[in-house]
């Protein structure tokens, strides 16, 4: 066999083998609009889920008590419950939505990412149980002099 007929063969058989069976993401701004505008944290998690009534429990949430720059504060969540999504929220800004996620069974749900917040505020998390439950964890903190700007 020639050598690049095999290796046409064989490159295009692996990339055949690494190409996902489906991908599938719900794109929440198109889908839930007025979660991105609500002003409020229960406006936006009722336009999200229907719903306000949280279960505060099955969420670990860590964020400083104090944040130096209001403009990266570091934001760690977490669920071991079996859930469709999980959403993060904050009162201190205009618009209360920051983030949500669509999980799958293969999810590992550990986060960490960085907020902005103009002002002390709290943030809430929101896991979207598979059972119809939302679970959920919320943390207040102090934002130093500066707000988004640091």
């Amino acid at each position: 066999m020639e050598r690049r007929k095999f290796l046409s063969i064989t490159l295009g058989t692996l990339a055949l083998a690494v190409v996902p069976a489906s991908v599938k993401a719900e794109d929440y701004r198109k889908l839930k609009p007025t979660v991105w505008t609500a002003h409020t944290v229960d406006e936006a998690i009722k336009a999200m889920y229907g719903s306000t009534t949280l279960t505060m429990e099955g969420v670990t949430l860590k964020a400083p008590d104090v944040a130096s720059n209001g403009g990266a504060i570091p934001v760690d969540f977490s669920t071991d419950k079996d859930v469709k999504t999980i959403a993060v929220f904050q009162d201190a800004n205009p618009e209360a939505a920051v983030l949500v996620v669509e999980t799958n069974k293969y999810s590992v749900n550990k986060y960490s990412i960085k907020i902005k917040m103009a002002k002390s505020g709290t943030i809430t998390i929101v896991a979207e149980g598979k059972d119809g439950k939302l679970y959920a964890a919320k943390k207040t903190l102090d934002v130093a002099l500066g707000g988004c700007e640091g």
